[in-house]
């Protein structure tokens, strides 16, 4: 059994003045070393969550647990300082007249200087700084800089290190690169991190658990694979990856389950939930850009709408003959123009339905058991 080191339970944050609490309810759980993420838009509680387990904000209900200290309750309330938790900001927060071991140096000025300078080598190795001790923060790069200060936030050996959107002031190739370096860091010196970011690619490069928030709620606290293709809320669904809702009917066929949608009936699918689930079997369905497949030979056909171009793919917005909307991920040497007619059919694997016209928080009806969808 996996123990957790941060454990968050039922808590509540609210601001003096508001309505509804920016943290509503939320619980979660981070092993020791694990790399945690909080996504969703802007204003969903997730910067408001990490600072509650920073102990910047005090928690209106439920606790926080850090290894066997409790440092909330709703009575207990540890200060930010007696937690042993390092923080990175998006904005770096470096000292411009300190050079960088001097800056890494700054959280560990107690230590007899030969076992400050040693653990400030020791990280500036970690985070590939080494021999850029004597350098300032404007002769760095802006991923330099976010390496100094993590390295700052590691020197102490906290319990914990929180990130709040740390690439959030670099270019986006810069973004995804530094995420997967930062896992690699963090995985080496064994650090239990939670993460906070607006950037999905982020998000799934660097986490081993990733939330997903919305108006102060936690969706889902998963894996990246089962956020995509097993998405708890509908929120959840529409919020990560490419993706439509289309109208859809479920029947039972001959002791098949099948769903009958504007693309044709998706046969032999996985975790299909019965007809019964909805009224009259009627739902929408879940489809993915990667759930559709250009296919000139194919005899469905759909209108280009909108296209991006991604280096090597295409994203297609696409639009029946009957009004809906699909989308599509192509080769990128399939350079159609928009408004013209292509071939499509549906290769759907794992089937996702929700009510017909349901919320952001609706739930999807449950597999029925068994493969491909029997009964």
């Amino acid at each position: 059994m996996c123990v957790m080191f941060l454990s968050v339970q039922h808590l509540d944050v609210q601001y003096p003045g508001q309505d509804r609490p920016a943290v509503a309810g939320v619980s979660l759980g981070l092993a020791a070393g694990d790399i945690g993420v909080l996504i969703g838009p802007s204003g969903c509680g997730k910067t408001t969550l990490l600072r509650a387990v920073a102990g910047l904000e005090r928690a209106s209900r439920g606790s926080i647990a850090l290894g066997d200290e409790v440092v909330s309750d709703g009575v207990r309330h540890v200060p930010p300082e007696q937690r042993r938790i390092g923080m990175v900001f998006q904005d770096y927060a470096l000292f411009p007249h300190l050079d960088v071991e001097r800056n890494v140096a700054f959280g560990i000025d107690r230590l007899p200087r030969p076992e400050r300078q040693r653990r400030v080598a020791e990280v500036l190795a970690l985070v590939g700084l080494d021999g850029l001790q004597s350098r300032y923060p404007h002769e760095l790069s802006g991923g330099q800089q976010q390496r100094v200060a993590l390295a700052r936030a590691l020197a102490p050996r906290p319990r914990l290190l929180l990130l709040d959107e740390p690439f959030s002031n670099l270019d986006v190739d810069l973004r995804e690169r530094l995420a997967h370096e930062v896992r690699g860091i963090l995985k080496a010196a064994r650090a239990t991190a939670l993460f906070v970011t607006h950037d999905q690619l982020e998000a799934f490069a660097i986490g081993d658990r990733i939330g997903v928030m919305h108006e102060g709620h936690l969706h889902q606290w998963d894996d990246a694979y089962a956020l995509y293709h097993r998405p708890a809320t509908r929120f959840v669904a529409e919020f990560i990856g490419h993706g439509v809702f289309a109208p859809a009917q479920i029947r039972l066929d001959g002791g098949e389950v099948s769903v009958h949608t504007p693309l044709g009936a998706l046969q032999d699918v996985e975790e299909c939930p019965l007809p019964s689930a909805y009224e009259a079997g009627l739902c929408d369905v879940l489809l993915r850009a990667d759930d559709i497949v250009h296919d000139d030979h194919a005899p469905v056909k759909a209108q280009i709408v909108r296209k991006a171009f991604r280096g090597s793919e295409f994203l297609y917005t696409l639009r029946l003959a009957s009004g809906e909307t699909v989308m599509t991920h192509v080769p990128s040497h399939h350079n159609h123009a928009i408004g013209e007619w292509i071939g499509i059919r549906a290769e759907v694997d794992h089937v996702v339905t929700f009510e017909r016209g349901g919320g952001a928080s609706s739930a999807p009806a449950p597999a029925s058991t068994g493969l491909s969808g029997r009964p």
